[in-house]
């Protein structure tokens, strides 16, 4: 007999018949609920550590980002280790550089879950990821057999933990952080604490940053993030009046399967439509991992919900940009095109396009206030559309959307050069 879900009169479900649904269903039904809701019926489920894993590691992260890290302390006692390796692997790298601030901010968020979390992520934690931390963090004397140096014998250390190494704390902001750490490390892993401790007394910090940088990019690659030079690719420019279709997109090697980034709501749109029509979930995949690629190009971006929720309305724009200008409104041609082109080579279309404004824009000198937002806009790395050209006039930029956007520009950049 087929399970009765019983609605509520504005459409939720109660806590309780939540909780009596079964882990997809509780999923679905998930999907259809904001982000504050979602967690609120995450951390109130019996279920509730099985339920957060079964999130895909980017799912979990963009949810506790789209709420907040500090309204989201419950949610992020629930996280997996994976998961939680997830957020050092974002937060505590910018391009190819290390943050020990962002490393522990995010060390302080995983603390309050006490030693068992604690526990949980040294497992997971690569040792070259924690031995870089620490080593920005610390100086470190004595150790095993008592083979100090005179320079170190005569140094003063702040602390000992074990009578064994001596430590002092470069940074008195995070000492009381890192302190609490290594007592819970010298306590959970006595034998990685000494490994570390011993370590930091002698690599070399460029060989542990290089190391990490590459378990880090394999992890990231395993969950549908290319290496940042694959993803700058994407922004290749190409000459829109010699641009040919190559129709040489294999969809049987895109995989159907994997967490979606949320996509803006662009129904309207040709690319849109397209897509509706070409109905093929491999295509799903690749326009994700084509956000994903624009996202890691970002950096920061990958960090902040409202950049993550511009960079995937720029990537549709251009792909939009892109259909429009090699199909008019044709949907059919369109979906036929998505099924075959690879979207990375219409995106560097749809951004080629966009591009040119930027260099008719570098020939103009702005004379008034109205004049310098719209070149500020169109002279930015990612040229953006000045919101006073659209008709509720707002003082602000946006993502170009579609070649009506660029044919205004155009045509306003003419005015301006005559």
């Amino acid at each position: 007999m087929a399970k009765v879900i019983k609605f509520e009169a504005n459409g939720r479900l109660s806590s309780k018949a939540f909780q009596a649904l079964d882990l997809q269903e509780k999923r679905r039904y998930l999907a259809t609920r904001d982000a504050k809701e979602k967690m609120e019926l995450i951390v109130s489920d019996p279920d509730a550590k099985r339920l957060a894993a079964s999130f895909e590691p980017q799912e979990f992260y963009w949810l506790v980002k789209d709420i907040g890290e500090t309204d989201a302390l419950e949610l992020l006692e629930l996280a997996s280790p994976e998961q939680s390796v997830f957020f050092f692997d974002l937060e505590t790298w910018d391009g190819y550089d290390f943050s020990e601030d962002k490393t522990c901010e995010w060390l302080a968020h995983f603390l309050e879950g006490g030693e068992a979390r604690i526990h949980q992520l040294l497992k997971r934690l690569d040792f070259e990821f924690l031995q870089l931390f620490l080593s920005r963090e610390l100086i470190v004397g004595g150790g095993i057999g008592d083979q100090s140096n005179d320079e170190e014998r005569l140094a003063e250390y702040d602390h000992t933990l074990d009578g064994v190494f001596m430590l002092t704390f470069k940074n008195p902001e995070h000492s009381q952080l890192i302190g609490a750490f290594l007592s819970m490390l010298i306590k959970l892993d006595n034998p990685l604490y000494t490994a570390l401790m011993e370590g930091i007394k002698g690599d070399v910090d460029l060989e542990l940053e290089e190391s990490c940088l590459r378990f880090r990019t394999g992890r990231l690659e395993d969950l549908g993030f290319p290496p940042f030079e694959e993803a700058v690719s994407i922004y290749a420019r190409v000459n829109p009046a010699n641009f040919q279709l190559e129709g040489d997109k294999d969809l049987s090697l895109i995989a159907e399967e994997g967490a979606v980034i949320p996509l803006p709501s662009q129904d309207e749109t040709l690319f849109f439509r397209a897509l509706a029509i070409a109905e093929r979930p491999a295509l799903v995949q690749e326009l994700n991992y084509l956000v994903n690629s624009a996202l890691v190009a970002e950096g920061q971006a990958m960090r902040e919900p409202e950049a993550m929720g511009d960079i995937a309305r720029r990537t549709c724009g251009y792909l939009n940009i892109a259909l429009e200008s090699l199909c008019g409104t044709d949907e059919e041609k369109a979906a036929g095109i998505l099924r075959s082109e690879r979207l990375k080579h219409l995106f560097q279309l749809g951004f080629s396009i966009v591009y040119q404004l930027h260099f008719e824009a570098e020939k103009i000198k702005a004379t008034d206030p109205a004049t310098e937002k719209l070149l500020g806009g169109l002279l930015a790395k990612r040229p953006r559309y000045y919101r006073a050209l659209d008709p509720d006039a707002v003082d602000a930029y946006r993502e170009f959307r579609d070649l009506a956007d660029v044919k205004r520009n155009t045509e306003l950049l003419n005015g301006l050069i005559g």
